[in-house]
């Protein structure tokens, strides 16, 4: 059971984040709350040692500073901040993490150039009958960032030690 929750509710969270990221540009307090407590809750069960949940729990606590820093100076949304911290709780302070935001920021520079593109042609795209969000028709409106990071996270995901765990490795 413990293996299944790990194998489910993370990447479950992470792609309802990206999916009403996408259709809303919101991201629901609660699937933050979700990993961050599903992750309190099921890593001393896997065995995990207190050291190890330390390093976890501070890879969840920088990485909120350094998202709170870019959500201060409106670099980044609430929401991507919210759930970028809460995911990093499952990732660890080491390459895992690194390679996840590594991922996040390839990902969100794709996003990026292809949500500018769709906006240089919203007129075209109005004339068609290819149903977009709203945010793709407003200029000053941003970049549903949490798409990058479901992304990222599903991809880095099976190279955690968590993951590991769930397999049986």
């Amino acid at each position: 059971m413990l293996e299944a929750a790990i194998v489910v509710i993370f990447p479950m969270c992470m792609a309802l984040g990206a999916m009403t990221d996408l259709i809303s540009m919101k991201i629901p307090n609660r699937v933050s709350i979700l990993l961050a407590g599903s992750f309190i809750v099921i890593a001393p069960l896997t065995g995990m040692d207190l050291t190890t949940f330390g390093w976890h729990l501070l890879a969840g606590a920088v990485v909120f500073a350094v998202c709170f820093i870019l959500f201060a100076i409106r670099a980044m949304g609430g929401g991507d901040a919210k759930i970028l911290a809460s995911s990093a709780l499952w990732f660890g302070f080491g390459a895992e993490l690194l390679e996840y935001i590594t991922y996040v920021g390839y990902f969100g520079a794709i996003l990026t150039i292809l949500v500018l593109v769709l906006r240089a042609n919203s007129n075209a795209l109005m004339s068609t009958k290819i149903p977009m969000p709203l945010y793709v028709y407003n200029s000053s409106a941003g970049v549903p960032y949490g798409i990058a990071i479901g992304i990222a996270a599903l991809i880095a995901y099976p190279n955690t030690a968590l993951f590991s765990y769930a397999l049986g490795g």
